[in-house]
């Protein structure tokens, strides 16, 4: 079993761990809902209305605005649901106050694209409201009077991701200033087996840096990683073409393809990436950092070395 896993180490580090403690999985279940509830290009979803009992004026089709952040026009009436295959100035104007408060919903247009239901639920996790990824009325209520959430590890560099797991967000940090918010999902706490060796699936809290990026599909046992950014001996933030509500990895941090992108032209070799409130450890890893300006930010030394990790995750676990 010993000559076993030291194989394994090797192998690992002759392909640059790839994969080693995620995969990719099905579609997500806002994938699954688009499909099932996207209309056709052409048509807005608009509110279901009831036939007065007696004659009454016909409403204005016009939505009156009001400016909340940086001249944002958001809608002052309550918008009906809006969900995948809605276009419109309604859409319009609820991706431009998600992209004010830095939620990630790709292209800022009139289409609820996947883009904007990830947006809509990275929102939606960050303020406790239920993860449908669907702009319903109590979604539009709190973003008429949302702010930019406050940082977790506000001293833990000027460059730096902070991934919240409780509330499954991750929040990317450049000079300071908050960035893009995303949602992820991040290792399921299940047991699993692969390649002869079972473990359990977890994102160990703790401070790190990012110590290799890839390039396109880097595929392994347990599945393939988009672009990953490893930062925890095989841990990685990559893009999966399955994100859901709640955690579901094998240990990694995933976040939507689009996001994928554009991600690693934002993070770099030995940027900081505080993983916070994992249970048993501390609630603010990283906070003794001091801050730095961005062009000399002090990356804190990881907590986890990539062998100790590899040893970890290619042993059996303890019965």
């Amino acid at each position: 079993m010993r000559r076993t896993g030291r194989a394994w180490v090797l192998l690992a580090g002759v392909v640059g761990l790839v994969a080693s403690a995620c995969s990719d999985g099905g579609p997500s279940d806002i994938e699954r809902a688009a499909a099932a509830l996207a209309v056709p290009a052409t048509t807005t979803v608009a509110p279901s209305t009831v036939a007065p009992t007696t004659a009454a004026p016909k409403p204005s089709t016009t939505t009156s605005v009001v400016t909340t952040i940086a001249g944002v026009a958001t809608p002052t009436t309550a918008l009906a649901g809006l969900r995948t295959g809605a276009r419109g100035p309604d859409v319009a104007a609820l991706e431009q106050r998600l992209d004010a408060l830095h939620y990630d919903v790709g292209a800022v247009d009139d289409v609820y694209d996947q883009n904007t239901a990830y947006g809509v639920m990275a929102f939606q996790k960050v303020n406790g409201i239920a993860r449908t990824g669907r702009a319903t009325d109590d979604v539009l209520a709190s973003l008429a009077t949302a702010t930019v959430p406050p940082p977790l590890v506000p001293t833990g560099g000027a460059d730096r991701v902070e991934v919240d797991i409780p509330r499954q967000v991750l929040f990317l940090y450049k000079g300071g200033a908050l960035q893009k918010i995303l949602t992820i999902s991040s290792g399921s706490n299940q047991r699993f087996c692969s390649e002869g060796y079972c473990r359990q699936a977890v994102t160990p809290g703790g401070s790190f840096a990012i110590y290799r990026q890839g390039r396109g599909w880097e595929y392994g046992p347990l599945g393939g990683l988009y672009n990953p950014a490893y930062f925890n001996g095989g841990i990685a933030i990559h893009g999966a073409t399955s994100v859901p509500a709640t955690p579901a990895s094998h240990g990694c941090i995933r976040i939507p393809m689009a996001a994928a992108e554009w991600f690693p032209g934002q993070v770099h070799i030995g940027m900081a990436v505080h993983v916070v409130g994992v249970p048993g450890q501390p609630p603010t890893p990283g906070a003794g950092v001091a801050a730095a300006p961005a062009s000399t930010t002090t990356v804190p030394a990881p907590t986890t070395t990539v062998p100790d990790l590899l040893g970890g995750l290619l042993k059996p676990l303890v019965p």
